[in-house]
């Protein structure tokens, strides 16, 4: 296949921010006296925009004052980030060594990605071609986000390949007539990561920055990367 544009998701695939947000959330949820775990605020809310989450928390967990839940996640999680957020490891030197053009496109707001993936480095990898949920009438598992990134950037759909770590980001790309690797990290608790992008229509499964650079180039050709990698990839189809 051939792919002119690589579209990277952020949250638990460019920066480590999943745990964190979760913690952060199950406090504020918590404190509003709803009776819920990190582990299922990470199982329940990972991967959606901030409408589906404030959804979540209304009809399925019966939150009144779901504003005031927010406001103070909001309130506590760029301090919380600022403290304890880091790059998936390794994820640095594969985007340094992938030859493709390349963008983000993310589920959360822009001011939520000045304010995580902007704390480092990686952002100016990207720059200025972050693009986020807030800039679309639908987020992800929509196609509209990666319609706008290939329409931006002057790209066939069918050219771009989207990595991501949530079905939905995997399902939206699958929408927008896109190639996707699904997005493994190694230190996620949940079950069957591999089987439920796969089933979202992940190309090829791939376990941690080592395993995704050997995921593109399996795909993209050993020539895509600058520099090379040896770690395993779950090719679905052939």
């Amino acid at each position: 296949m051939t792919i002119d544009l690589v579209i990277f998701d952020c949250d638990g695939v460019l920066i480590d921010s999943e745990p964190a947000s979760s913690r952060v959330l199950c406090r504020a949820l918590n404190d509003a006296g709803v009776e819920i775990t990190e582990a299922d605020v990470h199982r329940r809310f990972t991967g959606h925009a901030a409408g589906a989450a404030r959804r979540i928390c209304t009809e399925e967990l019966g939150v009144e004052d779901v504003e005031s839940v927010f406001g103070a996640f909001e309130a506590a999680l760029f301090a919380e980030f600022s403290r304890s957020l880091t790059p998936m490891p390794g994820i640095g030197e594969v985007i340094a060594s992938l030859k493709h053009r390349k963008c983000v496109a993310s589920n959360s707001t822009l001011e939520r990605l000045h304010n995580s993936l902007g704390l480092f480095d990686l952002w100016h990898a990207f720059a200025p071609h972050v693009f986020s949920a807030d800039m679309v009438a639908r987020p992800k598992p929509a196609p509209d986000l990666f319609f706008l990134s290939a329409e931006t950037l002057d790209v066939d759909p069918a050219r771009c390949l989207v990595v991501d770590d949530s079905p939905h980001g995997i399902a939206g790309a699958v929408a927008a007539g896109m190639k996707a690797i699904g997005f493994v990290d190694p230190a996620d608790p949940r079950e069957g990561r591999h089987a439920v992008l796969s089933d979202a229509g992940a190309v090829m499964t791939a376990t941690g920055a080592a395993g995704l650079a050997r995921a593109f180039e399996t795909i993209l050709g050993a020539s895509a990367l600058r520099t090379h990698h040896a770690a395993p990839a779950r090719p679905t189809f052939a």
